[in-house]
């Protein structure tokens, strides 16, 4: 099962008895990780909750240079979540104007990427350049780059964002060929179920398409779903193969034509 549907699972099944930030960490992590390891996933999310409730100093664990960025992708599409695409905008020209100026300014560069300083005091110089600057969504994201993310990588994470920010804004309209008219619960059911996939708010963009013969193919950002009736035509005949495949002699087209 692709990681995107299993975020859509599970954050279906948990919407109506669990909190909306439980179900966002929950289905982020059934994404975030290979399917066999998303019960240990949720576990681990449960231990660190509980240790929080009782006060207990979290360090943030060091990884790998790919996880790390996973761990800030998962912060930031928790904000991405509560914007709207005007604010998503912003955020990523905020991102990268900042992500230059480190580039730029060699002391600052320097300051931010040292392993050695404490967090608390790199947090507090961006803090400082960004509070009143930057919307707060902004300032929060880059403080936790800061925290979570590799301190050599930081201006390679804020680059990264930007592209993630930016794919944020465009997967926000969903592409939808359908072989017949959708009923406005059809499409409340659509749109809510393309938001669970993408993690944002979706707004449909809706064109008939007969040639499907049923359902609908939604196109939304790099995600693809193909539930039409033609899909799965099109699926049957390849996996019967081209030697095993009877064409048949009625047009999926055209009612009309005889046997």
């Amino acid at each position: 099962m692709p990681a995107p549907v299993r975020r859509a699972v599970l954050g279906e099944l948990l919407e109506p008895r669990v909190s909306a930030p439980v179900r966002r960490a929950a289905a982020y992590a059934a994404q975030a990780v290979p399917a066999p390891e998303v019960p240990g996933a949720i576990s681990w999310l449960a231990k660190r909750a509980s240790l929080a409730a009782e006060g207990v100093e979290l360090p943030v664990e060091p990884l790998g240079h790919l996880a790390a960025r996973v761990r800030v992708g998962g912060f930031a599409t928790a904000l991405y979540e509560d914007m709207t695409p005007g604010e998503l905008e912003e955020m990523e020209d905020e991102l990268f104007r900042f992500a230059r100026t480190v580039e730029a300014v060699p002391e600052l560069r320097t300051l931010l990427t040292d392993r050695d300083r404490p967090v608390e005091v790199r947090q507090g110089v961006v803090d400082d350049l960004l509070t009143g600057r930057a919307e707060a969504a902004t300032v929060r994201l880059v403080d936790y780059v800061v925290a979570a993310g590799r301190a050599r990588d930081v201006v390679g994470t804020l680059d990264w964002l930007v592209e993630q920010t930016a794919q944020a804004r465009g997967w926000r309209v969903a592409r939808v060929r359908s072989a017949a008219e959708l009923a406005p619960d059809q499409h409340d059911e659509l749109a809510t179920t393309m938001a669970r996939l993408v993690g944002a708010p979706v707004e449909l963009e809706v064109v008939l398409d007969p040639r499907l013969i049923g359902g609908a193919v939604v196109e939304v950002g790099d995600l693809l779903v193909d539930a039409s009736a033609r899909g799965r035509l099109d699926n049957l005949r390849e996996h019967l193969g081209a030697g095993r495949w009877a064409e048949p002699r009625v047009s999926l087209t055209d009612p009309d034509t005889e046997h």
